[in-house]
């Protein structure tokens, strides 16, 4: 466990000094926030602009820490020659991989808890209804899209590959899946897409559990499901 917290903190710390990452992940979603609220109201559900763009755009930090900056890193690793080289020291690749996972994670962390801060102090954020089940919810959506990005990771043979295809799924997903607009606003065709994506539970169960509203039992089955499946396919692929 102490090599494991070294690993993680050393990676986070490479994180969060690459500019792009940081900046994407850390100061993107805020301005995104920033923007979207200039012109707010309330959505034809009923609910604030604002209460319902934080938990959406806290899975847009997610899904780009999961899909886009995390099996970049692992592809890049592997490009270098690095996961190769720890076969022969005690930090086998396992451990790095599982310190990446963790630090990605915490990134999102750090994204999430900059949008609530700024979603406080600036736009009178409602505290979430049920506290619990907003860490529930933000726990699955991260673990079933982090999931994801291990199994691109696993399966791409170089940095270039991981990064387009990691962006080519992040970006139409946040569109259609409701983690940028909401989905109060988008068409029948629109939602029906993105019904079919792993976005869009993350999304309604994250929105559901801030509002109060029950979660939906099907949304926490299939987060927990694309954990398990991905998580077991990108471990039995995973080649160093």
């Amino acid at each position: 466990m102490k090599g494991l917290a070294r690993v993680i903190g050393v990676e986070l710390r490479l994180i969060i000094r690459d500019p792009s990452s940081a900046f994407f992940a850390l100061a993107f979603p805020a301005v995104l926030l920033w923007v979207k609220m200039r012109s707010a109201g309330t959505l034809p559900s009923g609910v604030r602009d604002i209460d319902a763009n934080v938990p959406m755009l806290s899975i847009f930090v997610i899904g780009l820490a999961a899909l886009v900056v995390l099996p970049s890193t692992i592809a890049q690793y592997r490009e270098r020659g690095i996961l190769k080289r720890l076969r022969a020291t005690p930090a086998a690749p396992g451990l790095l991989l599982a310190g990446q996972w963790v630090a990605h994670l915490l990134l999102a962390v750090l994204g999430t808890a900059v949008l609530v801060l700024i979603g406080a102090l600036a736009f009178e954020l409602a505290a979430p209804a049920n506290a619990l089940k907003v860490l529930l919810a933000w726990i699955l959506a991260a673990s079933s899209l982090g999931a994801i990005g291990l199994l691109i990771g696993a399966l791409v043979p170089n940095h270039r590959s991981a990064t387009l295809l990691g962006l080519a799924l992040f970006f139409p997903m946040v569109f259609v899946s409701g983690a940028m607009v909401p989905r109060e606003l988008t068409s029948g065709t629109l939602r029906t897409v993105g019904d079919w994506t792993p976005m869009a539970p993350a999304v309604e169960t994250i929105r559901a559990a801030w509002s109060g509203t029950p979660l939906s039992a099907t949304t926490l089955i299939v987060m927990a499901a694309i954990t398990v499946a991905a998580t077991a396919v990108a471990a039995r692929c995973f080649r160093a």
